[in-house]
């Protein structure tokens, strides 16, 4: 199962996720950053990004703090892979 090494940006205007030349993950989210509503809406997105249900994608750490690990089962390393080409920087 693929873990995800990536930074969370609360209070965007709409859920987008961004690859960096370096590879570095960001994801921007247009929900606040308390009471877990980003947290929530971190998962929810990344599980509508790789096309799985939403407890197919976990939070292992991160969940104060803006860089997070995150696990998505259902997938191989390649698959995932594959789906963040799509979202690589030009």
């Amino acid at each position: 199962m693929p873990i995800l090494h990536l930074k969370a940006k609360p209070n965007g205007r709409r859920n987008q996720l961004e690859i960096a030349a370096d590879g570095t993950v960001t994801v921007r989210l247009n929900a606040p950053a308390q009471d877990g509503k980003a947290n929530a809406c971190l998962l929810g997105y990344l599980a509508e990004v790789f096309g799985v249900s939403k407890s197919s994608v976990t939070l292992l750490s991160g969940h104060t703090a803006p860089f997070k690990k995150v696990e998505v089962a259902g997938l191989t390393e390649s698959e995932c892979a594959a789906v963040l080409m799509r979202f690589r920087a030009a």
